[in-house]
């Protein structure tokens, strides 16, 4: 059964996870890197490609636009440029995504040109795109905004020295890919330093691209006349390890977290730490156990090196189990709080004040008919299910597809008891084939 046939999942709480998980490609990352193929000239090879539903999205507009993309395995797959044409991807796939707004640095890029309605994806707050059109006027282009269509184009893109009024990863990234083929050089300052920047620097440079700094808040782009190919491995989810790591932590099991990148989880592996969980850190593996009760603890969302605002409500799940007060901030989001509404619905105790959300936690959740309110919301709600006594509902679940890959048969292979409901009204254990 596919994925776009699940309507519902339900899930019996109460048992621990047990067992070791391998981690996917990070979604932010290929989100970032499939529009960078459209500015090759020659054959693309991506490896360890997420199969989820925002980035099946993205294919589906690049394929759209001429890119031939043909499957090596189920997260290895060949681009071949050669038939690409115009500057316009169809609106109805775009309006879908958030990460789509990419497209606009990449066709800039690649044909002077863009076309690309303002985008979609969960409903965060505002997420403004001024930085990036911003940006996009330094390098020589015009931008204009008519009938919910961004509009770009310019004769000929020349490097510029660009100061991001604020932290910005989509910023960030769509003025890389607008200034690689730029003429002279690029200077972008105050850039989002997450490590999924860097890896599109790594396949930008794999393809003939001069990009230094990334990682740090300098980021210097040398403009070169063309991009050849590459092979590129994308880097492993942090999101999706930090979710295995604070599911393990909240149901007081045991679960290695294999084929991740520990360096990008030092803020997930410190909290943990402080709450009472033991976590052990091997080269490419984690190990997160509990046996002993949580301590409570503040929680503050940051750009990255800080914790992430992706996990902050799974985050919050865990800290209602910590008895005593917790408070957690979200800086990075203006409405990352919707999730707090379904937690309560399962006994959560949770004030929210602002940009703060108080919670006194200890109290045993219960299960409930919840809503995945956006992706990660939909995550901690699956942790919240696993440590709820009874049987939660979980509706609105087409939001974790869009970024998790097979993440219920991965949390039953660990030992949680989870079951899809599809449209038809039919269920059944999760891995059945359907």
């Amino acid at each position: 059964m596919g994925e776009d046939e699940v309507q519902k999942l339900i899930v019996r709480g109460g048992n621990r996870l047990q067992g070791r998980v391998k981690i996917s490609g990070a979604k932010n990352a290929a989100l970032a890197i499939l529009p960078a193929v459209l500015l090759a000239s020659e054959k693309v090879l991506l490896n360890n490609v997420p199969d989820i539903i925002d980035v099946r999205t993205m294919l589906r507009i690049v394929e759209d636009m001429g890119m031939t993309i043909r499957r090596r395995g189920r997260n290895s797959l060949e681009f071949h440029p050669s038939g690409l044409r115009g500057f316009s991807p169809p609106f109805s796939l775009v309006q879908k995504i958030r990460a789509s707004s990419y497209l606009m640095g990449s066709l800039l890029g690649r044909f002077g040109k863009a076309m690309v309605p303002v985008p979609g994806g969960c409903d965060l707050g505002p997420r403004p795109i001024d930085q990036h059109l911003k940006g996009f006027t330094a390098l020589g282009a015009a931008c204009r905004i008519e009938h919910g269509v961004i509009r770009l184009a310019a004769d000929k893109l020349t490097g510029a020295h660009i100061y991001l009024d604020v932290v910005s990863v989509g910023a960030t990234v769509n003025l890389m890919l607008g200034a690689v083929l730029a003429e002279g050089r690029t200077v972008l300052e105050n850039v989002a330093k997450e490590p999924e920047v860097v890896d599109l620097a790594n396949m930008l440079n794999a393809m003939g691209a001069v990009v230094k700094g990334a990682g740090t808040d300098v980021i210097k782009i040398d403009g070169v006349r063309a991009l050849g190919g590459a092979e590129h491995a994308i880097i492993p989810d942090r999101i999706e390890a930090g979710t295995f790591m604070l599911g393990a932590a909240a149901t007081g099991g045991k679960v290695t977290v294999g084929e991740v990148i520990p360096k990008h989880l030092e803020a997930v592996t410190a909290k943990l730490r402080e709450m009472g969980v033991a976590v052990e850190v091997e080269p490419e593996q984690i190990t997160v156990s509990r046996t002993g009760p949580l301590l409570p603890s503040d929680l503050k969302t940051f750009p990255y090196p800080g914790f992430p605002t992706d996990l902050q409500p799974l985050g919050m799940v865990l800290l209602t189990a910590a008895p005593g007060t917790s408070i957690v901030t979200e800086n990075v989001f203006d409405n990352r709080f919707r999730h707090v509404d379904e937690l309560e619905k399962m006994g959560a105790q949770i004030k929210v004040e602002g940009r703060a959300a108080v919670i006194d936690g200890g109290v045993p959740l219960s299960g409930a008919p919840v809503s995945a309110t956006d992706l990660r919301a939909g995550a901690a709600l699956l942790v919240a299910g696993l440590i709820a006594r009874g049987e939660t509902v979980l509706g609105e679940v087409d939001h974790i597809y869009r970024g998790y890959e097979n993440i219920e048969n991965k949390l039953t292979a660990l030992g949680a008891q989870i079951k899809r409901q599809n449209r038809g009204g039919s269920s059944g254990l999760t891995g059945d084939p359907g």
